[in-house]
């Protein structure tokens, strides 16, 4: 059963998340609660402290592959990160971004272009991606949820930071 996304104002949204240091089914077990909460809310990402739990877990979620109608005919490429890291990052550009915990605002947002992160998967064992585009946003994103950071933090200036009506999207599809 999904959980609720907390909201900009919750206190563990502005608090450092602890490292996993056990694997194991109660890891795997919050993996799916995430999944569940984030495609309920149909985000494209969601960090552990997003739905009250203050532990360095984040699970993406890329678009997947549409049909004629528009409608996802498989899902995209999933991805489950315990610790993760940016070890490398270049370029920049400003781009898109919303959040699952600031509904109803969209604000443009300097981020890397690539990024590389390693981490651990829901065993323990040593996984790292490259990234790029989106997904590199989407990284970026998410771990700065596991350090207290909301998007909104890294705007910077007020003018760059609008209100969406309830069917609106972001240019980009990225609400996480």
């Amino acid at each position: 059963m999904p959980r609720p996304i907390l909201q900009a104002g919750a206190p563990v949204l502005r608090q450092k998340a602890k490292k996993i240091k056990t694997f194991g089914q109660q890891v795997a077990s919050l993996t799916e609660e995430m999944l569940e909460s984030m495609h309920a809310a149909e985000g494209l990402g969601l960090a552990a402290p997003q739905i009250g739990v203050s532990q360095r877990v984040i699970v993406i979620q890329m678009p997947g592959k549409t049909d004629e109608e528009g409608q996802e005919s498989e899902p995209g490429e999933l991805y489950i990160y315990c610790n993760p890291e940016i070890i490398e990052a270049s370029g920049e550009e400003e781009g898109p971004e919303g959040c699952l915990s600031v509904l109803g605002y969209v604000g443009e947002v300097k981020r890397a272009t690539q990024v590389t992160v390693k981490g651990q998967d829901v065993n323990g064992r040593k996984i790292r991606t490259k990234a790029t585009g989106l997904l590199a946003r989407a990284f970026q994103h998410e771990i700065d949820h596991l350090d207290g950071i909301l998007y909104i933090d890294r705007i910077d200036s007020p003018e760059k930071l609008r209100r969406i009506g309830e069917d609106e999207t972001t240019e980009a599809g990225l609400s996480e």
